[in-house]
Parts: C-alpha cells; sequence; structure tokens
C-alpha cells in the first residue's frame, strides 16, 4: 500500500514466524488487508486460543491454505 494509507498501519510483530508486518486493525478509512483472507471458524478459535495479537498476512494466508499452526523452529525469525 502505498501513500497516507501506509500512515495508518499501526507497526506490529507476528506472533507466529515473528516478522514485522503494518497492522490494520483499528484503521477507520478502510478494511484491514487481513481482512481479504478467509479463515474457517475452527481455524479462527485456534488462532484466537493460540494468540491475542493479529498475524502477518503471509501467515494468515498459509493457514488458511493449510500450513500447520505453529512453523518449525528453524523458520521463526
Amino acid at each position: 500500500m502505498n501513500g497516507s494509507n501506509d500512515d495508518a498501519l499501526t507497526p506490529a510483530q507476528c506472533p507466529r514466524c515473528g516478522g514485522n508486518f503494518g497492522c490494520g486493525a483499528l484503521r477507520l478509512d478502510q478494511p484491514c488487508p487481513c481482512s481479504t483472507v478467509t479463515l474457517a471458524p475452527a481455524l479462527q478459535a485456534r488462532l484466537r486460543q493460540r494468540w491475542s495479537s493479529c498475524l502477518c498476512l503471509a501467515c494468515l494466508g498459509a493457514l488458511a491454505a493449510g500450513a500447520p499452526l505453529e512453523l518449525p523452529r528453524q523458520h521463526v525469525q
């Protein structure tokens, strides 16, 4: 994303992969980019039980595609 929309993203660190990303959960001007990812209700519940903060878009996409909840240790940053 470019322009003033970047200013509305909150710096965050993904609890799954450790990567930095811009979280748009608190944006008022438009939906967060993660709202484009469809997660099954059961997966959403598992994510809420495991983590209390947002995950990056890459991890959400991978989980939606069937990736395991936990990354192998060598992949965590």
